[in-house]
């Protein structure tokens, strides 16, 4: 009898069990890592040479890709606001990691007008750069507030750090995998964060209508020259791309500016019977 209590309260049971209560935590944590191994799975992938030619290639004021350049300026708007918020009285919790995601979305303004100038892999990797702080910094953070805010001091830096290093392995290395897997892993991560976890503050919509605007994004720079078209060159879907990538931003910023803590499941509870 004393044997068989011992086995049951084991190590292994006692894992199982952890695992059991944390399964979400666990599945958090996983996913990223099994997305990385069937990234690195599939072949190499290299740069589309084609990529640099954008639809509109109109000047104005002596400013090439004027529309692609003047785009970006919502990128700086939307950034600095979510740094001073960050960095004011009513910053929120995880803000290191916040304040990284703003920084990265304030970069971007900089990376981006630099890349769109002068569209080559050369500048490219400028435009990447800042984007990969800002996807590393909101994974960190999307992380901490469901799994545990402690992890952001073990995470951030690092994560941040392997963001840069995906950029810089594709331009000297010739392979956007790892960049793609940089990108995609907040993606995958938000939709389940949202539907397995209780939300801690409110507003957590925010992030959908986020999430939903960089979609949008992704597809308006697949159809950058069908969007050209279609509006008989007013806009191209580049263009798009860059106002409905800032708007998630500022979906982000509306988020954390407006949240209060969310109330006790037991008093939800209650105010539904009531």
């Amino acid at each position: 009898m004393g044997a068989n209590q011992q086995l049951r309260e084991g190590p292994l049971p006692a894992l199982a069990a952890k695992l059991q209560r944390y399964w979400r935590h666990t599945v958090l944590v996983v996913v990223p890592l099994a997305l990385l191994v069937q990234i690195m799975a599939h072949g190499r992938i290299t740069q589309d040479p084609a990529y640099h030619d954008f639809a509109d290639q109109r000047r104005l004021l002596g400013i090439p890709h004027f529309l692609d350049v003047a785009s970006n300026l919502p990128f700086l708007i939307v950034g600095a606001a979510g740094l001073l918020l960050c960095l004011g009285p009513r910053r929120p919790p995880r803000c290191a990691s916040w304040a990284t995601f703003f920084a990265g979305a304030t970069l971007t303004f900089f990376g981006s007008t630099r890349y769109h100038l002068a569209p080559s892999d050369a500048t490219l990797v400028w435009d990447r750069l800042p984007m990969t702080i800002a996807f590393m910094a909101f994974f960190t953070a999307l992380v901490s507030e469901h799994v545990g805010e402690r992890l952001e001091r073990y995470v951030l830096v690092p994560a941040v750090a392997l963001g840069l290093a995906s950029v810089l392995w594709w331009y000297y290395g010739g392979d956007l995998r790892l960049y793609y897997w940089v990108q995609s892993v907040p993606l995958v991560c938000l939709p389940f964060s949202i539907l397995m976890f209780r939300a801690m503050y409110t507003h957590r919509v925010c992030l959908v209508y986020g999430l939903a605007l960089y979609i949008l994004a992704k597809l308006a720079e697949a159809w950058d020259l069908e969007i050209y078209s279609l509006t008989y060159g007013t806009v191209s879907g580049h263009t798009l791309k860059h106002l409905l990538a800032a708007s998630a931003v500022l979906c982000v910023y509306l988020m954390l500016r407006l949240r209060r803590p969310a109330p006790p499941r037991s008093l939800t509870a209650s105010a539904r019977r009531g």
